[in-house]
């Protein structure tokens, strides 16, 4: 296209102002400038002239549109001329569509970014949730609850019995009694429950196994509630004749408590009962059910949180005691009303264990894949040991031995202070009431203390691992003893300074097993998950009842040479601080060397579970491949 003028070849004539006129031009023609029309204004816009046509359009650098400019348009050059011009406008148009497509789709990215992080980002009180409540779904909170449940009651039972035992006993017989009876009652008794628990595991299932370990115990607390406490005037023998028969003398010593346990004995044997359902409830009846049925990784989110839990049992049961039992008219009467709470916690441990059982299985049955195959896979079954090859087996099991101490180094420790502390107790509150309601306090301490440290401390595990948690408690014991033991080497001739003794040993004994719930038994627990089925069934049996039973007695032995020794447990004070401190030493060591061995199986099993699921899909290959070759 070229722009017009006037040439000899093309002389203006007549013919341009027709056309002038026809597209109602009303003022100058300006022939600067070049724009080249678009098809359709040159379609338009046109007429004949001189082989070629006239094109007109108004001139874009007037925005009235009253100045126009005419240019002159070769017919000759009309195709390649406007092929090339409609490709160059396409052209030019596309890429500023595109230019825009891609700005747009980049800031509705960046938007759709910025909401879908915004989204993805949790809020605070799921933050929050997620630090106090770190289980996750429908299915691990129901399973959380059932199971939480279970150890709820069987801890409130536990107070309950524990702080009975405690007032029959050390009113009745003193404190010193309970090292004797954890040597000749308890002990004999564990170890024969110990047997016929191994006879009892390899003769019935495991929920079978659940109900004949947990009934017994409840239906004696029952039975002794009914028929043998009122009666103990009748079932006693008087002092005087058992002194006379031991040759004892009333002033004190070993001999003397023995007398006193003999004449004593139905509260002996409540004693021993409430003992072993102390390590059995929460050792086997729990810890067992809890290990088969909770993952490694919820462990470490369940574990703190059953603590946390059942730490309510103790305040509950702890207030009962205080507000209701000990306002009876007579202990006979509060006894009845203890009993009615136990048994009521004894039910609700069969309900929710029933519960538990039902809804796993009925989880697990939903959640497991059909089989590829014909085949069944076999049934374990449980390995069958006597009581010496359980011994053997757990002798030469260094896992399991460290476990072992760390057990054993529990049960020695707690023992020699919390009987000195129980003696001192027992001389502020001689009247058996007075000495109910206390220990109801301090049980309604304990379980409270036990909530706040789990509260702040639930991530202790998780976030600074076993060997923290492990370390814990030995750590705690050993810095709370130190004002106890030196009040103690002070002297108690005055009331004030009994007074604070007493004060100094119910704090040292409050945290203790604070710790001992929040963190000791969590760790404890854990440990045991990386094992087999051999090595938890058997090994788990004999370290927590028997070694238990052992850390506990061998304390009690320990405190009764110093008893016939010294006198009476609180004169045998510098003896048994020296002895307590390497007790302590011992157990952080094995918690130590533990802490290795846990994270090396925890690692290895953890490796294990990929190629194990690998193996099992790879006999569906050949068949495939078989298959599909003889197609």
């Amino acid at each position: 296209m070229r722009t017009f003028s006037p040439s000899p070849r093309r002389p203006f004539n007549l013919s341009i102002l027709v056309a002038l006129v026809v597209f109602g031009l009303q003022e100058q023609v300006s022939c600067q400038g070049y724009l080249t029309p678009t098809p359709t204004a040159v379609t338009k816009n046109r007429l004949p002239y001189s082989g070629g046509s006239l094109v007109f359009f108004p001139s874009q650098n007037n925005r009235h549109g009253h100045s126009t400019r005419l240019d002159y348009h070769d017919d000759a050059d009309d195709t390649s001329k406007d092929e090339e011009e409609i490709q160059r406008k396409l052209k030019l148009k596309l890429e500023q569509e595109l230019a825009l497509q891609h700005r747009g789709g980049a800031e509705q990215k960046s938007t759709s970014t910025m909401s879908s992080s915004t989204e993805n980002q949790p809020g605070m009180l799921t933050r929050a949730r997620q630090a106090v409540f770190p289980i996750h779904g429908n299915h691990e909170v129901t399973k959380f609850l059932l199971i939480g449940s279970i150890k709820f009651f069987i801890i409130m039972a536990l107070t309950l019995t524990r702080d009975t035992k405690d007032t029959l006993v050390v009113t009745q017989c003193g404190a010193e009694a309970i090292a004797f009876l954890k040597i000749y009652g308890v002990l004999p008794a564990a170890t024969a429950f110990i047997a016929l628990y191994s006879k009892m595991a390899n003769a019935f299932d495991k929920k079978t196994l659940f109900y004949v370990t947990c009934i017994p115990f409840f239906a004696f607390f029952g039975l002794f509630d009914l028929f043998i406490y009122p009666n103990t005037g009748f079932l006693h023998p008087s002092l005087d004749s058992v002194q006379k028969f031991l040759g004892a003398s009333a002033a004190g010593g070993g001999m003397a408590v023995l007398a006193k346990i003999c004449a004593n004995w139905t509260s002996a044997l409540f004693y021993i009962m409430a003992e072993i359902y102390s390590s059995v409830s929460v050792g086997l009846l729990f810890w067992q059910f809890a290990n088969d049925v909770v993952s490694v990784d919820q462990a470490k989110r369940f574990y703190p949180l059953f603590a946390q839990m059942s730490g309510l049992a103790p305040v509950l049961a702890g207030q009962y005691v205080v507000r209701y039992v000990s306002r009876a008219a007579d202990f006979s009467s509060s006894m009845h009303r203890l009993t009615a709470a136990v048994m009521f916690s004894g039910t609700m441990i069969c309900f929710f264990y029933h519960q538990a059982t039902k809804y796993l299985e009925r989880s697990e049955s939903k959640n497991a894949a059909a089989p590829t195959s014909g085949e069944v896979k076999p049934k374990k079954k449980k390995p069958k040991m006597s009581m010496m090859e359980s011994a053997k087996f757990l002798a030469g099991n260094q896992y399991l031995r460290l476990v072992a101490m760390l057990v054993l180094g529990y049960g020695l420790s707690v023992n020699f202070t919390e009987v000195m502390w129980k003696s001192l107790v027992k001389k502020q509150y001689p009247n058996p009431m007075d000495y109910q309601r206390f220990m109801g306090n301090v049980s309604s301490a304990v379980g409270l203390s036990t909530c706040i440290v789990i509260f702040f401390g639930v991530h202790v595990i998780r976030l600074l691992g076993w060997r923290v948690g492990a370390m814990a408690t030995p750590c705690v014991m050993s810095m709370l003893a130190i004002p106890f033991f030196t009040c103690i080497l002070m002297g108690l001739d005055s009331p004030a300074r009994l007074h604070i003794a007493v004060i100094l040993g119910t704090i040292q004994s409050l945290l203790s097993k604070t710790s001992k719930y929040a963190l000791f038994d969590p760790t404890t627990q854990m440990a045991y998950i990386p094992l087999d089925d051999e090595s938890k069934v058997k090994g788990k049996a004999a370290i927590d009842v028997l070694g238990s039973r052992i850390g506990k007695s061998g304390g009690s032995l320990i405190q009764q040479g110093l008893v016939f020794w010294f006198g009476n447990i609180i004169k045998a004070a510098p003896a048994v601080s020296v002895i307590f401190y390497s007790v302590l030493l011992t157990w952080m060591s094995a918690a130590n060397k533990l802490s290795g061995l846990f994270k090396e199986r925890t690692e290895t099993a953890g490796a294990e579970e990929p190629s194990s699921s690998s193996s099992r899909k790879e006999p569906a290959q050949p068949a495939a491949a078989g298959s599909k070759k003889n197609s």
